[in-house]
């Protein structure tokens, strides 16, 4: 997805420009090394007492025959590894418009296939074990890291909480299917989701060594924003993530839509091929591995991308599986910004004149926009459409069928920013999530009192989750969970309240049409 916001670019402006000075700011102060399942790491000691261990590898390398193979588990190693910077992103365009900047938040700094590593932040000292939160990066499943500055896990580690962001193949080389890998596989092996792999086997890195920073690993929330939000949901349906995860926080997550089969899948792969003077259909595994990194991420130029029914490590649509009640019964935070529409990248007016006459006219009430507003009305109405109603109904789904869910709506504008927002862009939550604007001096000077109250806030709520499974924020209502009777969600503003049937009208409204259209499930 991406992103049009002017405040998230300034941010990532501010970010980029700072790297810098951040880094100076939280210099290290001590040497620590650990030893895992798999070798010792070297890593830092801040002089607040929070460990950081960066660029760790949690998989072979996906590279050479490698490529487009389910992830393995990496190789141990012999002597110290060094942990104190983090490693590449994975290959990704890295000359970005300013829109794709505001999604992502910043260009990293080195990108490669060789990308398979994971960030880790924890208390050196720890009474017992702690709960862990491990973070999947948006960027439209084409673009981010696990190691740009707003994920910074200092502050969950401060709070008691460990915190594991990783990174996951992305584009063509993450998701792709063609009739020769299909061949190439062996049985029952995994097709096509080569990045949701990745993902699988970093939790399972999890599993095997959390316990050696001072980990619970039967106490893991798995959450992610954007494309990172998709990712934690499907794999709530997916069956080989079972037992890899306790809890999870879906961010912004596109629920519904149609993902594609494995045969479409294989015959989009077989025009790239063929755009990529290959033998398209008939190009052989070796044929496809011989082509570079580069030529394959400009080839997907203009494609979404992301999962892929296979049949084998997804079997169904997401949302079909929650219909189902096969999702995993764990207990689940999701949300939704009131600005989702910011991300629409011009697809949204399109969206707004092929929309039902009486869904427009009941948008156009409920925003109180005239017709001189259409711009504004298409983003509103496609983001609510794309996010909040699946957001909803997701979590009235989930929850009846047995999993403890609380959902929010994240509203919170700073304070010097409320004269031309029009609501929080997509993806905003996530430096609030985290409470990492102080990694990025320039912006975080500009924050109000009100401001860092609602960080604080905002953060408290992740935390107490991740801890306990019901999330209790600092100095706000009581948060209940979701019911089959009762549709209730935080609303975080300036004053968090907890509203019951939030939008109800006009998301009722849309959620019909979206069963109707087949995104969605009765």
């Amino acid at each position: 997805m991406r992103s049009a916001s002017i405040g998230l670019g300034l941010f990532a402006l501010a970010a980029s420009l700072c790297m810098t000075v951040a880094q100076a700011a939280d210099a290290p102060v001590g040497a620590t090394a650990i030893r895992i399942a798999d070798g010792v790491l070297n890593g830092v000691t801040d002089a607040g007492g929070i460990m950081s261990f960066k660029g760790v590898p949690f998989a072979e390398p996906p590279v050479g025959e490698a490529r487009w193979t389910p992830a393995k588990p990496v190789r141990p190693w012999t002597g110290a590894k060094d942990a104190t910077r983090a490693g590449p992103a994975c290959l990704q365009r890295t000359k970005l418009t300013p829109q794709e900047m505001a999604s992502v938040g910043a260009v990293p700094p080195a990108t490669s296939e060789d990308c398979l590593t994971l960030n880790v932040w924890a208390p050196a000292k720890a009474d017992k074990p702690l709960p862990v939160m491990v973070w999947i990066h948006g960027g439209g499943h084409t673009a981010g890291s696990g190691a740009l500055d707003f994920y910074d896990g200092t502050r969950f580690a401060r709070d008691g909480v460990i915190l594991v962001s990783i990174n996951y193949r992305l584009g063509l080389l993450g998701y792709f299917a063609h009739p020769a890998l299909t061949r190439a596989a062996g049985a029952g092996e995994t097709l096509a989701n080569y990045g949701m792999t990745d993902q699988i086997e970093a939790l399972r890195w999890v599993q095997r060594n959390i316990q050696a920073f001072g980990g619970d690993p039967a106490n893991v929330t798995l959450f992610g924003e954007s494309a990172g939000a998709q990712s934690t949901l499907t794999l709530l349906t997916v069956p080989a993530a079972k037992g890899l995860f306790a809890r999870a926080i879906v961010e912004s997550s596109y629920i519904g839509g149609a993902f594609p089969t494995l045969a479409d899948a294989e015959a989009t792969g077989a025009g790239i091929a063929t755009k990529l003077n290959l033998k398209g259909a008939d190009a052989t595994a070796a044929d496809l591995r011989g082509l570079s990194g580069e030529a394959l991420i400009a080839a997907q130029e203009g494609m979404e991308l992301g999962p892929i029914i296979d049949g084998r490590l997804l079997p169904r649509r997401p949302a079909d599986a929650l219909a189902a009640g096969a999702a995993l019964k764990v207990p689940v935070m999701i949300g939704s910004n009131s600005d989702e529409g910011s991300v629409n990248g011009g697809k949204a007016e399109g969206a707004l004149k092929r929309a039902p006459e009486a869904l427009v006219a009941a948008a156009r009430s409920h925003y109180g926009l005239g017709p001189d507003k259409d711009a504004l009305l298409a983003r509103k109405l496609w983001g609510d459409w794309t996010f909040t109603a699946p957001t909803r109904w997701a979590a009235r789904t989930l929850a009846a069928h047995g999993s403890s869910v609380y959902r929010y709506r994240f509203d919170y504008t700073p304070e010097r920013l409320r004269t031309t927002w029009t609501g929080v862009p997509h993806g905003y939550e996530v430096p609030f999530v985290f409470d990492s604007l102080w990694k990025v001096p320039l912006y975080s000077a500009l924050l109000t009192a009100q401001d860092k109250a609602a960080i604080a806030f905002t953060h408290s709520c992740w935390v107490s989750f991740a801890k306990t499974g019901a999330p209790a924020c600092e100095g706000g209502p009581a948060w209940t969970p979701v019911t089959t009777d009762m549709d209730v969600a935080l609303d975080i503003t300036a004053t968090p309240t907890l509203k019951t049937d939030l939008d109800k009208p006009l998301l009722d409204r849309i959620e019909r049409a979206l069963i109707a259209t087949g995104h969605l499930k009765p």
